[in-house]
C-alpha cells in the first residue's frame, strides 16, 4: 500500500470516529453548559482555531457581496439554528438515537437536490432507500409516541429538523458556495453562529445552572478543534482524493459508532424498536448510494 493510499484510508477512518464521537461529546458538556451556551462556546473556539490557520496559510477571507450574504444565511441555518435544536434535544434522547436520526441527512440532501437543482437525478435506488430510511424513522418515532410523548418525542423532532435545514443549506451551498475556500466559507459563518448563540444563551437561557468545570471545557475544545476544524479539514482534503460517493457513507459509519459509544461510555440502552428503525435508516442510507457506487467501481475498474 502506497503512503498516500494509507492517508486516505487514515483520514477515513478518523472522520469516522471523531465525528462518530462528536454527539457523545454534545451529552456529556450538557451536563454542564445550557445548550445554547455550550453550542456558542464551541464555535467562537472552532473559528479562533480557523482564523490561526488562515493567518497561517495566509488564506484571505472573501467579502464580495455574494459571500457576506453566504455567510448570513450560513451562520443562522447551517450553525445557529439546527445546532441549537441538536444540542437542545440531546438533553432528552441518547446520543446514539440523534445521531441516527441526523444520518438523515443524505436524504435530504437528495431531495433539495432534486427540488432546487433541475439537472441534478435522483434515481431509482435513491427514493428506496428514502423510503427505507423514512419507514426506520416511523418506527423510532412510534416508540416515543407510545412511552414519552412529549419531550422525548420534541427531542426526536428537533434532530430531524435540523437534519432537514442541514440538507436544504448544503444543496444551497453546492449551487452558490462552490468559489469560496473552505475556511473563509466557515469563519464568519461560526463567529455570527457563536456570538448569538451567547448572547441568546445568556438571555433566555437558566445561567445558574452553569459550571464551569472539567467536562464543560474538555467537550468544548474537544468539539471545537477535533469535531469541527480537524474533521473539516481531513473532509475537504479527502474530497480531493476520492468520490464523494465513497465519502457520503460517513454517513453510514458514524451513527453505528455513535450508538457504540454512548452504549458504552453513557450506559443507553434502546428498545428492540428503536433499533429496527435504527438499522432501517443505516440500511436506507448504504442501499441509496449502492447504485452510485456501483457504477463508480464499474469505471474504475474499466479504467485498471
Amino acid at each position: 500500500m502506497s503512503s498516500e493510499n494509507l492517508k486516505i484510508y487514515s483520514g477515513y477512518v478518523f472522520i469516522c470516529l471523531l465525528w462518530g464521537s462528536t454527539w457523545l461529546a454534545i451529552r456529556i458538556g450538557l451536563d454542564s453548559l445550557t445548550p445554547m451556551i455550550a453550542a456558542g462556546s464551541r464555535f467562537v473556539v472552532a473559528a479562533f482555531f480557523i482564523y490561526s490557520i488562515m493567518r497561517i496559510r495566509g488564506v484571505k477571507l472573501q467579502t464580495d457581496k455574494e459571500a457576506i450574504k453566504l455567510y448570513w444565511i450560513m451562520g443562522i441555518f447551517s450553525f445557529v439554528i439546527p445546532f441549537g435544536l441538536v444540542y437542545w434535544a440531546e438533553q432528552f434522547i441518547p446520543s446514539g438515537l440523534a445521531s441516527i436520526l441526523f444520518a438523515t441527512f443524505p436524504f435530504f440532501v437528495a431531495i433539495f437536490s432534486k427540488i432546487m437543482i433541475r439537472e441534478e437525478k435522483v434515481g431509482l435506488g435513491k427514493m428506496i432507500g428514502i423510503l427505507v430510511g423514512f419507514v426506520g424513522i416511523y418506527f423510532i418515532f412510534s416508540e416515543g409516541l407510545e412511552f414519552r410523548l412529549e419531550q422525548y418525542v420534541y427531542g426526536m423532532t428537533a434532530v430531524l429538523v435540523s437534519s432537514a435545514m442541514q440538507g436544504w443549506i448544503a444543496v444551497l451551498i453546492k449551487k452558490q458556495g462552490t468559489r469560496l475556500n473552505p475556511l473563509s466559507m466557515n469563519l464568519l459563518p461560526l463567529i455570527i453562529a457563536g456570538i448569538i448563540m451567547l448572547i441568546w444563551g445568556a438571555v433566555f437561557e437558566n445561567t445558574a445552572s452553569l459550571k464551569v468545570d472539567s467536562k464543560a471545557v474538555l467537550s468544548v475544545v474537544y468539539l471545537a478543534f477535533f469535531g469541527t476544524v480537524l474533521t473539516f479539514t481531513i473532509y475537504y482534503w479527502l474530497m480531493k482524493r476520492i468520490n464523494v460517493i465513497i465519502l457520503s457513507l460517513t454517513s453510514f459509519i458514524t451513527p453505528i459508532i455513535a450508538l457504540i459509544l454512548g452504549a458504552v461510555i453513557l450506559n443507553e440502552v434502546f428498545s428492540h424498536q428503536v433499533i429496527l428503525g435504527s438499522g432501517l435508516v443505516l440500511a436506507g442510507i448504504l442501499f441509496a448510494n449502492l447504485e452510485s457506487m456501483f457504477v463508480y467501481f464499474k469505471k474504475r475498474i474499466k479504467r485498471e
